[in-house]
Parts: structure tokens; C-alpha cells; sequence
């Protein structure tokens, strides 16, 4: 149902470099690229992550209650991006860890302040 998701960033160069380096755990890489966006999938032809210039042209600001929770295939990965955020300058938002019964979650802003999950459910 969710065809992308974008994050607004002030500094695209920066920003490419965390999710270049952050998605490709998770097995995704650069799908599509403008001089005002950068998108990340594993497949065309399924949901994206996209950072972004805002269109009109003011600061980019993170959104209260906006959070982008990225689909991980094990606990093991779970950890792994979480633990590769950290390392890539992300801030804790909440250490991985059980979240209730059957759902396994990390939390972390992106050097822009953007808030995101490794999850999995399970």
C-alpha cells in the first residue's frame, strides 16, 4: 500500500552517505537520484525511502510523531542496522530490544533528526 516515504534533509551529500551506508544492511541501495532527492528500495516495484530538499524551498524540520519503521527479516538484523546507525552518528532513540510479545525494535534519529525503527515481527 505505501509506495515511499520521504525525510527532509538540509544537507542531501550527508544524508546520502548515512542511508547509503545504513540501508545496504538491510540489502537496499540507490533507486533513483535527482539534484532535490535520493530514493533507496530493493525492488522498483515495492516501497522506497527517499530523503529530500522540501519543495518549497524552506529548512527541512522533522516531523513530531513522524517516524519511518524499516522492515528487518530477523532479530539479527534488527541489531545490525541499529548498531550501524549508531556507529554512522544516529542518535538512540530507544536500544533494540524486545517491545511487547513478538515484536522486536531499535530506535534511532538520522543526523537530521529524522526518527526511524529497525523492527521485526515475529
Amino acid at each position: 500500500m505505501i509506495g515511499y516515504v520521504t525525510l527532509g534533509t538540509n544537507d542531501m551529500a550527508r544524508a546520502g552517505r548515512f542511508y547509503d551506508e545504513l540501508l545496504a544492511v538491510m540489502g537496499a541501495k540507490r533507486a533513483t537520484e535527482t539534484e532535490k532527492f535520493v530514493g533507496w528500495g530493493n525492488d522498483p516495484t515495492k516501497a522506497m525511502l527517499l530523503v529530500i530538499k522540501p519543495a518549497d524551498g524552506n529548512k527541512a524540520t522533522v516531523g513530531n510523531g513522524v517516524m519511518v519503521a524499516l522492515a528487518a527479516k530477523s532479530k539479527e538484523e534488527v541489531d545490525k542496522v541499529y548498531k550501524k546507525a549508531i556507529a554512522l552518528g544516529a542518535k538512540d532513540e530507544g536500544p533494540v530490544g524486545p517491545r511487547g510479545e513478538g515484536f522486536y525494535a531499535g530506535y534511532f534519529r538520522d543526523p537530521d533528526g529524522n526518527k526511524l525503527c529497525a523492527f521485526f515481527a515475529g
